[in-house]
């Protein structure tokens, strides 16, 4: 009896995720066909954030900038996607019939997302696996995704900096890089290129992770990319290829000053015994200060406590 329970229950959830998923996708596909006609006048990426099956507004962004750039059916790698209900690729997916490859280490992960989407109305490339610098390139260059990107997405809440840093220029037209905004907008900082990595065994508050945005655009200027500016929710940044930059027209953000850049209300912090602290403000940083990272402006690339820097 509790077996087929439990079955019914899966059955009618998500039978009723599928026709929620189904009123976000045609209110999504809604808004664009109304919005594509005042991109032209669009000065502002926050005026763009608009959130149909990404984590927040990057659904919005990301339309803005593969219909300026007249990418149609857009080639994409998203690493990081969990089971694909919230990603960055999954609208544009589901809505071109793209050609994507997604990577994560969720286990069953091909299981997953194919209870959340329907495979076969686009050519998905699915790969479980846990990434790291050593390894990205080839996973990518082995499903034959390593040249002529339209879009990379990169969030593993880690070691995204050294992954990054080990891709080549110009790999993809539009890159979208999640960064930490507790690191603040001045220190040019990442985690250390952990193997295995992971924040909440790094640190217990789930705060320490990634690379701060100042470290972020530094490594995308040196690979050709210019910054666009971050989502409203101050998670994701927004790169384009300098070989495409005319074809947008937005107002390009002040890199000197990032400060609007940081300022996140998100409050996901935990105590130490796992439970939501929801710390805000500098106390976020305050509760990470013993923790080791580095100092990308230091030549001696030695880990080194964030309160010392």
């Amino acid at each position: 009896m509790k077996n087929l329970i439990k079955k019914l229950i899966n059955y009618f959830g998500n039978k009723n995720y599928k026709k929620s998923a189904e009123a976000l996708f045609q209110n999504g596909s809604s808004h664009f066909i109304t919005i594509r006609k005042n991109y032209p006048e669009i000065k502002d990426l926050n005026e763009l954030d608009f959130k149909v099956f990404s984590q927040s507004g990057e659904d919005g962004i990301i339309d803005y900038l593969l219909h300026s750039l007249d990418i149609k059916v857009p080639k994409f790698v998203e690493i990081g996607v969990g089971d694909y209900k919230e990603s960055n690729t999954r609208f544009l997916f589901e809505r071109t019939n793209a050609k994507g490859l997604v990577i994560d280490c969720l286990e069953n992960l091909k299981n997953k997302i194919s209870k959340n989407l329907i495979l076969w109305k686009g050519d998905l490339t699915i790969i479980e696996k846990l990434i790291n610098a050593e390894n990205i390139y080839s996973v990518i260059e082995k499903n034959g995704f390593n040249n002529q990107l339209d879009l990379l997405s990169l969030d593993v809440d880690g070691i995204d900096y050294w992954i990054l840093n080990s891709l080549p220029s110009n790999i993809s037209k539009i890159i979208v890089v999640e960064y930490n905004s507790t690191f603040g907008s001045d220190l040019e900082i990442t985690v250390p290129n952990i193997p295995n990595f992971n924040r909440t065994n790094y640190h217990y508050s789930n705060l320490c992770f990634g690379a701060s945005l100042k470290a972020i655009i530094k490594l995308m200027k040196q690979k050709n990319y210019v910054f666009l500016g971050t989502s409203l929710s101050k998670i994701n940044a927004f790169f384009i290829s300098k070989d495409e930059l005319q074809k947008v027209k937005l107002n390009l953000p002040n890199e000197n000053d990032l400060s609007e850049h940081v300022k996140s209300n998100i409050r996901e912090s935990r105590s130490i015994d796992g439970k939501l602290s929801y710390l805000s403000g500098s106390d976020k940083i305050k509760a990470i200060e013993e923790c080791e990272v580095i100092n990308l402006r230091e030549k001696n690339s030695k880990p080194i406590k964030i309160k010392d820097i």
